[in-house]
């Protein structure tokens, strides 16, 4: 159980790291590093849900 978690935090991480400024990590200030995380999550997320409703 603990590899399978450990392997979808993996997984989900390199997604992240997919977009540049996460990679890089081009800004400063803490606040504005977790908004560029959380755009890139919502991008991530939103790119799943229309290909599921392709699919479907």
């Amino acid at each position: 159980m603990a590899y399978r978690d450990r392997n979808t935090v993996e997984r989900c991480i390199n997604l992240l790291k997919q977009n540049r400024a996460i990679a890089t990590r081009y800004d400063k200030r803490a606040a504005i590093f977790d908004g560029t995380v959380q755009v890139a999550s919502i991008r991530i997320w939103l790119r799943d849900l229309t290909r599921s409703k392709n699919s479907a």
